[in-house]
């Protein structure tokens, strides 16, 4: 009778660890993952989306979420990030990419192993699934350079930021702020597309540099995130608030102070907690064998019925309506 109990036993540890293993490897087949790449960590721009692909992974705890970037803006730096992930076999992929073109390779290496591919802010990336855009991006453009028009009174000399010569949704912002000025005949463009690298101080040297070679000049169109800072920051030190104009891309809590003092005169943005959802729905809908259509609710804000297009490539362009325009009268509407 021991022997048999002592067999018995034995027997159900074995089956018991048999299960285990079994069902430790259904629960690992079935947990996905999606890391979201950024441009740059530790700016608040990207902050403010981490905390979206965060929400984002408490709805989806069996999924293995998470979002990792460059200590510097350096394309290269993301690049291989990228290819360390597809070494670790991550399944989705949702990036921003800091230069679109440099990606293309990886990004189609990536997809024919059959790794999901989302992209944010690269309406021109051909090796994508599908491209993400808050809105569309020379509508927005064509928005900020009217508002700085407007506070230049359609006459003076302006010049335009972007972080890099490489990010395409920068040089679309300033292309259609240029062929908006159009509109306005008295309007001076003077020495355009000064790389700012989404470091505010790189900007405030360089519009330094600008306020010296052009004492006379009266508007500023940017488009990193940290543009608005650095630039405003070397107008209110010139002591130049409020008589020479800044608008551009930027975040309403680190904008707060230029804007009151009037060195900034307004921001125009999207919530990148709001892309950092929606980008992570969409891979998840495309690991789940789902389909992008035409007027469909991600069930993120500002994307409740967005329009979807042919990509650059075989993927898709879907543009929501996220995009907002504030100054020092409406900022604090939207505090983040």
């Amino acid at each position: 009778m021991q022997r048999d109990l002592k067999n018995t036993s034995f027997l159900a540890g074995l089956i018991f660890s048999v299960l285990g293993a079994g069902l430790g490897e259904a629960a690992a087949e079935q947990s996905k993952s999606i890391t979201t790449v950024v441009k740059i960590s530790g700016i608040p721009w990207f902050d403010r989306m981490e905390t979206g692909v965060e929400a984002f992974a408490q709805t989806h705890p069996e999924m293995d979420i998470r979002q990792v970037g460059p200590a510097t803006a350096d394309s290269a730096q993301q690049l291989q990030l990228i290819t360390d992930l597809l070494a670790k076999g991550i399944d989705a992929l949702a990036i921003v990419p800091m230069d679109p073109e440099i990606l293309e390779g990886v990004l189609k290496k990536a997809m024919a192993r059959g790794t999901v591919v989302v992209t944010h802010e690269a309406d021109n990336q051909r090796n994508t699934m599908v491209d993400v855009e808050a809105f569309d991006n020379a509508y927005y453009g064509a928005a900020l350079n009217e508002r700085l028009a407007q506070c230049m009174a359609g006459s003076g000399k302006w010049t335009t930021f972007v972080g890099s010569l490489g990010s395409r949704t920068h040089m679309q912002w300033v292309g259609a702020g240029e062929q908006n000025a159009t509109k306005h005949p008295n309007m001076d463009l003077v020495d355009p597309n000064n790389e700012s690298f989404d470091d505010a101080n790189q900007a405030y040297d360089k519009a330094k540099e600008i306020l010296r070679k052009h004492p006379d000049i009266k508007g500023f169109q940017t488009s990193a995130g940290n543009d608005v800072l650095g630039v405003g920051r070397a107008v209110e030190e010139a002591g130049l608030a409020g008589k020479v104009c800044v608008v551009g891309t930027g975040l309403p809590n680190p904008s707060a102070a230029y804007l009151e003092s009037g060195a900034i005169t307004a921001i125009g943005f999207w919530d990148p907690k709001q892309a950092g959802m929606a980008m992570n729905a969409v891979a998840k809908i495309l690991l789940d064998g789902g389909e992008i259509t035409d007027g469909m609710d991600l069930g993120v804000e500002g994307y409740e019925q967005v329009s979807v297009k042919p990509g650059a490539g075989e993927g898709l362009l879907l543009i929501g309506n996220g995009m907002v325009l504030a100054d020092r009268d409406t900022y604090q509407e939207h505090l983040f």
